[in-house]
């Protein structure tokens, strides 16, 4: 099954990639490398998914924002590689920030959202290295911010 039909059967439409929200680009390449800026939490109606684990969000609402997070990224990602998601070799490394109080400890719970979905849309090319980390607050507020590296053909 091809990435497309994956996102179909997963009743998931991607969107253009977001406008930068100050001095960076979104996606950038290197070699067969491509980097993707983070990318913060948003709700279905585009409105910046605010919060903080441990606080006022739990980990399973902080899981289903890092799963959104991951459409974004998956949006950015078929951008950087001109239309074409099937390009992508592996996901290599997902990086995660989870605004989340001192003692809050299941940020990586919160990224297995993100780090679920990309194997299921990318199958075992999906499957990457990552990091999660509590971070004290994201810009706007937001209660996640993911990054990622793609290796693409």
């Amino acid at each position: 099954m091809s990435v497309y039909e994956k996102l179909k059967a997963l009743d998931i439409t991607l969107a253009a990639p977001a406008t930068p929200a100050a001095a960076y680009v979104m996606y950038a390449q290197t070699g067969n490398l491509v980097f993707l800026s983070g990318h913060i939490a948003k709700r279905a109606d585009g409105s910046v998914w605010v919060g903080q684990l441990g606080k006022n969000i739990d980990t399973a609402e902080g899981k289903a924002a890092a799963r959104a997070i991951a459409v974004d990224l998956i949006g950015t990602l078929q951008a950087a590689v001109g239309g074409d998601l099937n390009r992508v070799k592996r996901i290599v490394k997902v990086m995660s920030l989870v605004n989340s109080t001192p003692d809050y400890t299941e940020q990586h719970l919160v990224t297995n959202g993100a780090s679920e979905l990309l194997g299921e849309v990318f199958g075992d090319a999906g499957k990457h290295a990552r990091s999660a980390f509590g971070v004290a607050q994201i810009p706007l507020g937001a209660c996640v911010e993911i990054e990622l590296i793609a290796e693409v053909a």
